[in-house]
């Protein structure tokens, strides 16, 4: 007589490659590295992505420069214009950031208006330029109450990968230090600018930066007190929140900005300043080696 079959309580096994847990479960797959003092990129939790500053990028442009901090690359170009000077500013000229997210950088983004994000970074820069009096206004009047030069300063991502704000203000005040402006005339309420190939100090002039602003970011996973220095995007997108500090080139405090819910206190923020104050030194050396 044949024996019946016997019941097997099989339990299945589930195996992961490490990119499909990193989707499934981000913050656990970052937590495994994070652990060992370590991202999964292999830097370390308070180290900082490569960066390199070029200038002179967009010959059409009157200043600009690019500047790549890991995987995320920007173009920042400044036009000057001549335009009229507000009432209550007869005598100041314009200095107009503005960041562009497109498609073209991340998928991330959609074509149409501008993003949330890029208008929050749009305005964080005015903000830092304007607060920060990098640029005296009065030095772009051409004519009182008549002519005025604008600075379109726009900046493209080519390329995102976190950390949009540092990478916009660097590329912001390389381009503002790589800007020559051909001099200008005013005969009978006609603006004239010389159009010579070759600008040199008898023609033309450069801009008279007062300080020079940098910011440093760090993201922050708030339930372990995890400092993040140099965030990419998905250290970004599992992050509680965000620090920026922002300083001149004698290290003096500029800004200090916080987004996100995460808590942080008086000792992470210091811990964050100095750790920005020696960023901010190695950004400025970079820029330097360029020019």
């Amino acid at each position: 007589m044949a024996s019946e079959p016997t019941n097997l309580a099989i339990s299945p096994a589930f195996t992961f490659s490490a990119s499909t847990f990193q989707k499934l479960h981000p913050l656990e797959y970052f937590r495994k590295f994070a652990s060992q003092g370590v991202r999964p990129d292999g830097r370390l939790l308070s180290s900082f992505r490569p960066t390199t500053v070029h200038y002179g990028v967009i010959t059409t442009a009157d200043g600009s420069a690019m500047v790549r901090m890991g995987g995320t690359t920007v173009v920042c170009g400044v036009k000057a214009e001549v335009a009229e000077p507000r009432l209550h500013a007869p005598d100041q000229g314009y200095l107009v950031p503005n960041v562009e997210l497109s498609p073209i950088c991340s998928s991330a983004f959609r074509p149409g208006a501008p993003s949330e994000q890029a208008q929050v970074v749009s305005e964080q820069i005015h903000r830092v330029l304007q607060e920060s009096k990098v640029l005296d206004l009065k030095e772009l009047c051409i004519e009182e109450g008549k002519a005025v030069w604008s600075l379109w300063v726009d900046v493209v991502c080519v390329s995102y990968d976190g950390n949009i704000c540092d990478a916009a203000l660097t590329s912001v005040m390389a381009a503002l230090s790589n800007v020559r402006i051909r001099k200008p005339t005013y005969e009978e309420g006609v603006v004239k600018v010389a159009g010579v190939d070759l600008l040199d100090d008898e023609n033309s002039f450069r801009l008279n930066l007062a300080r020079t602003p940098l910011s440093v970011s760090f993201a922050l996973l708030d339930t372990d007190l995890i400092l993040l220095a140099d965030p990419n995007s998905a250290e970004e997108s599992i992050s509680q929140g965000q620090i920026v500090i922002t300083l001149d080139e004698t290290g003096q405090l500029c800004a200090v900005s916080k987004v996100g819910a995460a808590s942080s206190s008086q000792q992470l923020l210091k811990q964050c300043i100095e750790r920005a104050r020696e960023r901010s030194q190695e950004l400025r050396r970079i820029m330097n080696q360029e020019q």
